[in-house]
């Protein structure tokens, strides 16, 4: 059975999880309407993946015997200043993703739940993927600065990132 202090925990996590792929889906829609279909097709496929952790977190908090609860979500932004600011803006939400799952495994540690602890390894490993995966993009982009021809390159590029992401089943 969850302790309550690590059932609402998760619950705000589930809400993150949620949040996250409602975020990276209107980052996937601004971009499909501007043409870049590799970056939209990796955002729309980072959305999928967002709400599997979410539901990831959603089973483990039933099986548990805890309830999960499926958060209401506030509409994420509607329109982006650029694409290196919808990467920007991925990197620091990843880093406020990562700054949740650390305090429920700080707060695992302290409540000696060890099974959520080792559970939530699994989200710790793919924040340090998803950090980053988002500083490699920033830094491409950066390399990339105004360049048309660099940004069509960089928009294939993504398109094939996406294809491998479907390729793992992520």
């Amino acid at each position: 059975m969850l302790k309550d202090k690590i059932q609402t925990a998760l619950n705000k996590q589930i809400e993150l999880e949620a949040s996250s792929s409602q975020f990276y889906l209107a980052m996937a829609s601004w971009s499909e309407t501007l043409g870049l279909t590799g970056t939209s097709n990796f955002l729309y496929k980072h959305s999928d993946e967002e709400r599997f952790h979410m539901l990831k977190l959603v089973r483990f908090v039933n099986e548990r015997g805890g309830k999960s609860l499926i958060p209401q979500l506030s509409q994420p932004p509607k329109e982006f200043d650029s694409l290196s600011n919808i990467f920007e803006l991925l990197l620091e939400h990843e880093l406020n993703v990562t700054d949740s799952i650390n305090n429920i495994v700080d707060l695992c540690l302290n409540e000696k739940d060890y099974t959520t602890y080792n559970f939530m390894q699994w989200y710790v490993s793919e924040q340090m993927e998803e950090e980053a995966l988002a500083r490699t993009i920033l830094d491409k982009l950066h390399l990339i600065g105004e360049d048309k021809g660099g940004l069509y390159m960089f928009d294939r590029d993504l398109e094939t990132m996406a294809q491998s992401l479907s390729n793992e089943g992520k």
